[in-house]
């Protein structure tokens, strides 16, 4: 393979930052050297080549024809050197979205389908935060969040994911079919103090079934949903749960609604705010969370 042939590399970037400013001083200014170094790099340049690149005029440069045509050729090959170098030594950047959802959701909706995200979208950490309480949606605490409600937030995109029907809900040990038996059953309730919304609970149930004898005081209180579905799958009473959060326990047998009646809660949404809408990685949680089974869009 033969050699080849070319002036100074240092020359020829001179050349190129002075033709493409028309100007020494300017050049001078881009590549951290002085005005004069330049001018003698220009003159190596064209001893080098037997040929003249500018015709020098009093503050400016101006290219002659040889000139422009050396200064096309280098201005491509310059840009594919560093398009080349940036592609080889750029980290691959991460971005963190953190989620904000009530601890159900995350444990008995999300988590099962994070893998999801991570297949499309490596490049994202999703941070999940737990609570039942709201919090902001400014890029320090929270991105996106999953909340019910009547999907009215003022500067927040809402899109609804879910209907929230609460039912009973019981082990089918506990042979239960009437709603006349449940005073025989311990209650199971879920209370927490940091839920904002008006509780579907079984207060307001009874104020429906009108069950003689029901004592909707008395029973057992979890402060997690979570530990409710859990005593409830124990066989340990009934729970009054949202049926979108235990449809595989109904669906595998390990829970039954043996009756009503349904109550209808507060739907779910997606929400984040107005002024991401078109955030690339919003928007990639966003059709994860969507694509999710159990969602609106796959009911």
């Amino acid at each position: 393979m033969s050699r080849r042939r070319l002036p100074s590399l240092s020359a020829l970037r001179a050349f190129e930052a002075a033709a493409r400013h028309e100007s020494a001083k300017q050049a001078a200014e881009e590549l951290s050297v002085t005005a004069t170094a330049i001018s003698h790099q220009i003159r190596a340049l064209e001893e080098t080549l037997g040929v003249a690149l500018f015709l020098r005029k009093p503050r400016q440069l101006e290219l002659t024809a040889a000139g422009r045509e050396l200064q096309q050729v280098l201005e491509s090959a310059f840009d594919s050197i560093g398009a080349a170098v940036e592609r080889l030594s750029a980290v691959p950047s991460r971005q963190a979205i953190t989620l904000s959802t009530t601890p159900a959701v995350a444990v008995r909706w999300l988590l099962s389908w994070v893998c999801m995200l991570r297949d499309a979208h490596p490049d994202i950490d999703l941070r999940i935060h737990a609570s039942h309480e709201p919090v902001a949606l400014d890029g320090v605490t929270a991105d996106i969040a999953i909340r019910y409600g009547d999907g009215r937030w003022p500067g927040l995109v809402a899109e609804k994911l879910f209907d929230n029907t609460f039912v009973p809900a019981c082990s089918p040990l506990l042979n239960l079919h009437d709603a006349a038996e449940l005073p025989r059953h311990s209650l199971i309730h879920f209370r927490n103090q940091l839920a904002v919304s008006s509780p579907v609970d079984w207060v307001v149930w009874q104020k429906q079934a009108q069950v003689p004898g029901l004592d909707v005081s008395a029973g057992l209180v979890f402060s997690d949903e979570t530990h409710a579905v859990s005593a409830a799958v124990g066989a340990q009473g009934v729970a009054l749960m949202s049926r979108q959060l235990i449809e595989d326990e109904l669906r595998e047998g390990r829970l039954v609604q043996p009756f009503g009646p349904v109550l209808e809660g507060k739907p779910f949404f997606l929400v984040y705010p107005e002024s991401r809408r078109h955030d690339p990685a919003i928007l990639a949680v966003r059709d994860w969370i969507m694509a999710v089974p159990g969602g609106l869009c796959s009911l």
